[in-house]
């Protein structure tokens, strides 16, 4: 009877290391990724789900973008179930830092204040700076700065976005917005003559709204590459993390990035938010 219970344990012992070894293998915990969800191409929220789309925690709806595309691809290579936690701008680093997410993916650009609190791995995007103004408008044959003199811009809250629009001499400053909908509300009700936005971003906008155009500047804002990029923040605790999501981004060679880019420009709803 006791050879029998010995037996009985060792294999209740060798199912359970082998639970345990699956578990580990299968990643474990699940990759948590804050985002807006709000800002096409990078991510927006959709409410079908398809091929390209991940589903937001909480039955939120379906997160889909660019941002989604490399955190996919970051999670598989982690070995861990990705996980879209819906968030607001201004919350995401708080959420980080809180350990609600792992790390967020969101258009975000390693900004030297932004490394006093967290900590960001390689650029996964480059951009540039544009200014989305409306086709019927006074400023739609801009192209240089000087030409928006005078004129109501604006930018995102507590982006880099805002605090270059003071590069332009006798501009009317606006207060920021919080995302970016709601100046593309603004624009159209002639509230604003501008906002300044990533190419990317403008491109998807205009998309969606055919009566918007965007400036390309020929001597345009002056800004580092720290804030033109887009990176993926951790924690400054978590240093294995971001190592580990570097050499997964190192994979994706500059064809596929400017390959998943077109493509979320391409497959953004007309409504997305």
């Amino acid at each position: 009877m006791r050879r029998f219970f010995a037996l009985v344990l060792a294999m209740l012992t060798a199912l359970t290391m082998t639970a345990g070894a699956c578990a580990f293998a299968e990643g474990g915990e699940p990759f948590r990724v804050g985002m807006e969800c709000n800002y096409a191409p990078f991510n927006w929220t959709q409410v079908e789900a398809d091929e390209h789309t991940v589903p937001i925690e909480g039955g939120m709806g379906y997160a889909g973008g660019y941002d989604v595309e490399i955190a996919r691809r970051v999670a598989e290579g982690l070995g861990r179930e990705l996980v879209i936690v819906k968030i607001e701008w201004d919350g995401l680093i708080p959420a980080l830092q809180s350990g609600m997410v792992d790390a967020v993916i969101a258009g975000m650009s390693p900004t030297a204040e932004r490394k006093l609190t967290v900590a960001f791995t390689d650029a996964y995007y480059n951009s540039d700076l544009v200014m989305v103004v409306r086709k019927d408008g006074d400023y739609a044959s801009a192209t240089q700065l000087a030409d928006f003199a005078g004129a109501t811009v604006t930018g995102q809250l507590n982006t880099f976005h805002y605090s270059v629009i003071d590069q332009i001499e006798g501009v009317e400053k606006a207060t920021a917005m919080d995302n970016f909908p709601a100046m593309i509300v603004a624009l159209n009700a002639g509230v604003i003559d501008g906002y300044v936005s990533e190419r990317p971003g403008a491109v998807s906008a205009c998309a969606a709204n055919p009566d918007l155009t965007y400036v390309v500047f020929e001597d345009g804002f002056e800004a580092s590459e720290e804030e033109t990029s887009i990176a993926v923040a951790v924690r400054q605790d978590n240093e294995a993390l971001r190592d580990e999501i570097n050499a997964i981004l190192a994979t994706i060679d500059a064809d596929t990035r400017n390959e998943l880019m077109d493509n979320a420009v391409l497959t953004q709803p007309v409504t997305a938010a």
